[in-house]
């Protein structure tokens, strides 16, 4: 049975991504070992926080001695699944497709793109570093590199419909850019990155704290005045 899903990444997943970053430019800095206290100055959250996420993903250290950051990160390795490369498929290649297709951080942390679709017979003939296939090749395409997770990347009308042949092509898991809830069978993660979602998510607490800080210098205003 299919459903409206949308997968929200933990809190305590969003975190460890934040240590990481923390840890790798520590690293590049010469620092060897880490205490709790550091990633939470580091992260804004408390010691007690590092350690209760690191808990949770099973990441063990010495915490009285300081944790090796090169143990750290090849934890972190193993959480991602980083000791193996993924195999992703790209459906799209509008402007937000072609931009995907070319980021290179995918490579970096083995996440390999090996084939982008459109239905646009155009693009299918560009030149480009990545093949662009045609729709009805997609199932040919996923079973030669074992493909479990795709990228969404077409417009909103056609967004079900694609998801609906990714789903019986073999898709596990899938990252949607469409501005639209997919709805799928329960084994299978969809992820909706909504870019004006998340702009109008800064562009409110903006505002929000402009409105907060205009409030507080009107009563000190008041204040002086009345003094």
């Amino acid at each position: 049975m299919k459903k409206i899903t949308k997968y929200i990444i933990k809190n305590s997943l969003k975190r460890i991504f934040l240590y990481r970053a923390s840890l790798v430019r520590l690293k590049m800095m010469g620092v060897e070992k880490v205490f709790s206290y550091t990633l939470a100055n580091e992260t804004g959250v408390t010691s007690d926080q590092v350690r209760k996420d690191f808990s949770e993903f099973r990441i063990k250290g010495n915490k009285r001695g300081g944790y090796e950051i090169n143990e750290l990160l090849g934890n972190m390795e193993e959480i991602f699944h980083r000791n193996k490369d993924h195999n992703i498929v790209l459906i799209g290649m509008g402007n937000l497709g072609l931009a995907l297709s070319k980021y290179s951080k995918f490579v970096q942390r083995n996440m390999n793109v090996v084939a982008t679709f459109d239905i646009d017979p155009f693009k299918q003939k560009m030149r480009s570093d990545l093949p662009v296939y045609s729709m009805g090749r997609l199932k040919e395409i996923i079973d030669r590199f074992k493909v479990k997770v795709a990228i969404l990347a077409v417009p909103e009308i056609s967004a079900q419909e694609v998801t609906d042949e990714l789903v019986r092509v073999g898709i596990k898991g899938i990252v949607n850019f469409a501005p639209v809830l997919l709805k799928v069978p329960a084994d299978v993660i969809v992820n909706n990155v909504n870019l004006c979602d998340e702009l109008e998510s800064v562009i409110y607490c903006v505002h929000k704290m402009i409105k907060a800080d205009g409030l507080k210098n009107i009563e000190l205003l008041y204040r002086d005045m009345k003094y």
